[in-house]
């Protein structure tokens, strides 16, 4: 599996029989023109509504490209982002659609959407879309419960509430499974303090081949290289993406990290 990193949280992933597109919003260095020039069957998920994970030019690679499949989740629908005849499924959480190379379940999310688990080729992927622990910053030693003003979002909110929700969508999904062999999860540097937590209780629940970090955009590369520390204290390899348009052979990071 060839996976490819696009920008911010969009990622494509190539197998020997398909694509894989997830939450495209921009394309700085050029990689799906090459995409939509493969003969492999192109299956593109975006995770919700929000602009940095949905753009509406992915409706536009169906006038290129005749094998295109779009799996998207019902917010986009309901936001009224798409039209209904413009996907081929609208998912919920706890929803799946399958053909005959990939099963896809939508998981649930603390924010916006859904997350995706995809099996296929005899690999289950993860895309975490906005599922993460957002308030971790506050969920300092002498933090004793109850609301706090996040100036980041402008409003009141209760951290162990929201950290209590986020735990319960990982045990949702442990539910289908305790394993990954790729996992893409945000590590975003704008959460401030504790920002990787909510990345560290991912690989808390679930086994995982490969951990890549994504949604960092903003805080910058070397920000989500601050994971690696805790991917390497557990022996899961990690991807310290450095440009727009890197790739990697999954099998390959993983190899180089049991050596």
């Amino acid at each position: 599996m060839q996976l490819t990193y696009i920008f911010h949280s969009g990622f494509s992933l190539e197998t020997d029989r398909c694509i894989l597109v997830f939450d495209y919003w921009m394309d700085p260095a050029g990689v799906m023109p090459r995409l939509l020039q493969s003969p492999k069957p192109l299956y593109v998920f975006s995770s919700h509504f929000h602009e940095d994970h949905f753009n509406r030019d992915i409706f536009s690679w169906r006038t290129r490209k005749a094998n295109v499949r779009y799996i998207l989740s019902k917010d986009i629908l309901k936001h009224r982002r798409a039209q209904k005849e413009e996907a081929d499924a609208w998912l919920g959480k706890g929803a799946t659609w399958e053909d005959e190379l990939l099963r896809v379940t939508a998981t649930g999310s603390n924010d916006s959407g859904v997350s995706w688990v995809i099996e296929t080729d005899g690999e289950r992927i993860f895309h975490a879309g906005d599922l993460n622990n957002w308030y971790a910053r506050f969920l300092t030693d002498d933090y004793h419960g109850g609301m706090v003003y996040s100036p980041d979002f402008g409003i009141d909110i209760d951290p162990a509430k929201e950290e209590k929700r986020f735990l319960g969508e990982l045990k949702d999904i442990r539910k289908l499974t305790d394993r990954f062999d790729v996992v893409m999860f945000p590590v975003d540097g704008r959460i401030g303090n504790g920002y990787t937590r909510g990345a560290r209780q991912f690989l808390d629940v679930f086994r995982t081949g490969l951990f890549v970090p994504m949604h960092f955009v903003a805080s910058g590369f070397e920000s989500a290289w601050r994971m690696k520390e805790f991917t390497d204290a557990k022996s899961v390899p990690f991807w310290c993406i450095r440009r727009e348009g890197e790739c990697c052979e999954v099998k390959e990071i993983i190899a180089q990290a049991s050596r």
